[in-house]
């Protein structure tokens, strides 16, 4: 378990990348109702970490979803009421921010994607009744892989980095036993020959006492007590790494 301190998150940020990844997986511990005073980690990385992406990164895959318009109504309708049961504790600016990180991208010369289920893949979650969040979390695995190879063997590929930023259960090089198929990591870090780089992002306020947050393997490491102004970079295995945020001023 490695673990360093950096005066400020782009020093650490900056670390991250010396292994010049040719995919960037960022993952996410979404903000939450109550949290709306802490600057996000959808917020900070737009703000502190996107602009020295510019000339770097060619694309950036935002975990967003885009309706096909050729579906059926009350198919989108069933599938958005699933979507919402998963997302009613979270804070109400989430899916804005994800909007701005992706015109932020746009404006630096990054081009951003959403993500577009097809009308199949609607029906499956539909059909899937009480294991629609199960079906949910695959479905973005899977299309985030698909989006992210396309763009990585598209021709005249420039070879600059692709991005994908979304939820922290999603860019897991290594997942845990029984969520093999809610992540990309492996995939694509085989097509990339190993140039594949996860990278988690965490608001240290909102590090609870959890099951959840207890069974990260940088927990047990991390003192939130200790360096509170400092960026801390834990780096668990190859290819993985957790950047905690200094306490918000």
């Amino acid at each position: 378990m490695g673990c360093l301190a950096f005066d400020t998150p782009a020093q650490a940020f900056a670390r991250v990348l010396e292994s010049g990844p040719r995919v960037l997986a960022v993952g996410e511990a979404h903000a939450q109702q109550g949290s709306e005073g802490i600057p996000s980690t959808t917020r900070r990385f737009t703000e502190l970490f996107l602009p020295g992406l510019a000339g770097r990164a060619s694309d950036l895959i935002i975990e967003l979803w885009a309706v096909d318009p050729r579906c059926k109504k009350e198919q989108v309708a069933r599938v958005e009421t699933e979507q919402r049961a998963v997302t009613q504790g979270q804070a109400a600016q989430n899916q804005n921010e994800f909007l701005a990180l992706g015109h932020a991208a746009k404006r630096l010369g990054i081009r951003p994607h959403q993500l577009t289920p097809s009308c199949q893949e609607y029906d499956a979650i539909v059909r899937a009744g009480p294991d629609a969040v199960t079906a949910m979390l695959e479905m973005i695995a899977r299309l985030t892989a698909a989006e992210a190879k396309a763009l990585l063997g598209r021709e005249g590929a420039t070879g600059k980095m692709v991005i994908a930023y979304g939820g922290a259960l999603h860019n897991d090089v290594a997942p845990r036993p029984g969520r093999e198929r809610w992540s990309f990591g492996p995939e694509l870090s085989a097509i990339t020959a190993g140039k594949y780089v996860e990278l988690d992002l965490i608001v240290r306020e909102l590090i609870k006492e959890s099951e959840s947050w207890r069974a990260l393997p940088w927990y047990p490491h991390f003192d939130k007590e200790k360096h509170p102004d400092k960026a801390v970079l834990f780096n668990p295995a190859p290819g993985s790494y957790t950047l905690i945020f200094p306490r918000s001023s």
